[in-house]
């Protein structure tokens, strides 16, 4: 029962149909607490009907985490480039804006993460890593100085990409690591951010990725195994970066992702029979924008609204704002979890894919809260601000090729 939803709880809540099991009473435990959380909201609707989006609070938790971390943080050494990506959308999405001292500062520890045959690492002196490196292309990118711009090394960086390619052209983590979906993506990206993307980097690799879209429609880590939310916008968002989309059934996908937005939350589901979890808000919730994107081009045109993408983007934000939210400022998986900036920044990027209805003909704002709440739109492929992924690609387009 969203806050919003005129449907009963009854209506929505999950069925058992007389079958429990352990999945079926953790689903009913967290259908419990979302629905207690909605039901004091309703109580004051009377007396002050707007859901509030702590922005201040949030924009304080992530300054903080810029300049410091406790030694809690030790756990994710390895995730260093992360910490700053996640922390500088967050802030870029509230439209708080970064200091020349703290961009100085960021870029240069980022410059410390490069390893000398290219690519990025986890932390200085660590080995150089496809996920690390998509998250520090992407935080230099949100930066936007010449200075930051700079400090990614083109030619190594082509290297290091073509060392994580294999022979049918999908890509390992890092040397001697895995081959994933995610590997894929995080090339394709900063390939196609910091241009240097060749035909031969990537020949094959739209046919593996749509190798991995499963019966269900979504697309999993590798072939053969279970789809799941971030597999599935990280094999989309590549193929949409490739202009191959076509190789996949997207009918198919785009009912996989309807169908994993939660009946009673309101938010979205990782995979088929799992609960609800805030950072799907944009796994799942990005991917509307850009299928929107390949059906409008196609003769499924005018069946397609001009006014929403076609999730319910009121319960979306309704998830967020009331139970993904904490007080003293950060965002949560679901009620009861500690926060944290991951879940902090998928989070705001979530609430800003269901405020903005955007395309190339039109724009529609759906703001829960009031125009108070508005955060900054996002490039859906990128996962980094609209303004600052334009400036990226403008900027490394006018530089030779490498």
């Amino acid at each position: 029962m969203a806050y919003h939803s005129v449907k009963t709880i009854d209506d929505l809540r999950f069925k058992d149909d007389g079958l429990s099991t352990v999945t079926s009473e953790d689903q009913e435990k967290v259908e419990k607490t979302v629905t207690k959380n909605y039901s004091a909201f309703l109580k004051v609707a009377d007396l002050d009907p707007e859901v509030p989006l702590f922005r201040q609070k949030h924009v304080h938790y992530l300054k903080r985490g810029l300049h410091h971390l406790s030694e809690a943080y030790e756990c994710l050494d390895a995730s260093r480039p992360w910490l700053c990506y996640w922390i500088l959308h967050g802030l870029e999405l509230l439209n708080e804006p970064i200091t020349p001292e703290e961009s100085f500062h960021t870029a240069d520890f980022l410059r410390r993460c490069q390893d000398p045959l290219g690519g990025f690492s986890g932390g200085p002196r660590q080995l150089p890593h496809l996920a690390p490196t998509y998250a520090a292309v992407c935080a230099l990118c949100i930066l936007g100085t010449k200075e930051s711009f700079d400090v990614i090394d083109r030619p190594k960086l082509k290297s290091f990409l073509y060392s994580c390619r294999t022979p049918e052209g999908a890509f390992i983590m890092h040397r001697d690591g895995e081959v994933d979906i995610r590997g894929a993506y995080c090339a394709v990206v900063a390939a196609y951010l910091t241009n240097v993307m060749t035909p031969d980097l990537f020949d094959g690799t739209a046919e593996w990725i749509a190798k991995c879209q499963t019966y269900e429609g979504g697309f999993s880590g590798e072939p053969g195994l279970e789809a799941h939310g971030g597999y599935t916008f990280c094999g989309y968002a590549a193929l949409i970066l490739l202009g191959k989309h076509y190789l996949i059934d997207n009918k198919k996908l785009l009912r996989w992702v309807t169908s994993r937005q939660m009946r009673l939350e309101g938010g979205f589901q990782g995979r088929t029979n799992k609960l609800v979890d805030g950072c799907y808000s944009f796994w799942q919730g990005g991917i509307f924008p850009l299928i929107h994107s390949v059906l409008s081009a196609s003769e499924n045109a005018n069946s397609l609204s001009n006014e929403h993408w076609m999730f319910d983007q009121v319960a979306l934000q309704d998830y967020l704002l009331i139970n993904c939210q904490l007080h003293q400022g950060g965002l949560i998986d679901k009620p009861g979890k500690s926060r944290d900036f991951y879940h902090t920044c998928y989070c705001l990027s979530g609430l800003s894919v269901a405020q903005h209805f955007v395309t190339n003909h039109h724009v529609n704002l759906n703001i829960i809260g009031g125009k108070e709440n508005m955060l900054a739109p996002l490039h859906p492929v990128f996962n980094i601000g609209t303004q600052c992924a334009a400036h990226a690609v403008d900027y490394y387009r006018k530089l030779p090729n490498v």
